[in-house]
């Protein structure tokens, strides 16, 4: 509930003229998938493919936001919705200063990615479904998660004791079974350039 003492303040520099400083169309590139899945890893080199080219970005990461901004959330049903809130709305702000933000979260709510996917004007924001089978993930299991789920040292685990719902048509599927680093980013690189992001 929004205090009625508060009012909006208009910039009055806006996003066009930010984006067009910049020579790009903002955005959110919003990585989705299962723990262990490679959404960090490809976001990550997505940004660095993107700076190498001059553009302007900020990556988002999952474990490094739950260390300051939402580190007091938990991993239950209420505390991740308003974790994925809370981000939503500073990738927001990054859009509005005409970055490209890029989003690595598991997210596993259809509804929540589709309340930020709302936040945001102009079809800025991209969802990028790293779509790698649970067994791929379980068996990479680069932090040793899944293995603690399935000893029962970790409660509300996405895919094995919580739910995990895919996106229903992301802009940008990625199967990393199947495909390398490589040729990940240069889908989602060659999915921006088409698409008009990486010029203003």
């Amino acid at each position: 509930m929004i205090n009625e003492n508060i009012v909006w303040h208009d910039h009055q520099v806006s996003k066009k003229e930010r984006s067009r400083l910049k020579n790009q169309k903002p955005a959110i590139l919003w990585f989705t998938g299962l723990s262990g899945s490679g959404k960090s890893t490809i976001a990550n080199a997505v940004e660095k493919r993107l700076l190498a080219t001059g553009k302007h970005t900020y990556l988002l990461d999952g474990d490094n936001i739950r260390m300051g901004l939402n580190k007091e959330l938990t991993f239950s049903n209420e505390d991740r919705i308003e974790n994925i809130r809370r981000i939503g709305e500073v990738a927001k702000l990054f859009v509005d200063a005409g970055i490209l933000v890029l989003s690595a979260f598991i997210s596993p709510f259809q509804k929540e990615r589709d309340s930020v996917r709302h936040l945001i004007e102009d079809n800025a924001f991209i969802e990028v479904y790293i779509d790698t089978p649970l067994e791929v993930c379980e068996l990479r299991d680069t932090k040793g998660l899944y293995a603690k789920a399935r000893k029962g040292e970790i409660v509300n685990f996405t895919g094995l004791t919580s739910p995990y719902e895919a996106p229903i048509s992301p802009e940008i599927r990625i199967k990393t079974d199947k495909q390398t680093v490589e040729e990940s980013v240069d889908e989602i690189i060659h999915y921006l350039e088409n698409k008009g992001y990486l010029s203003c």
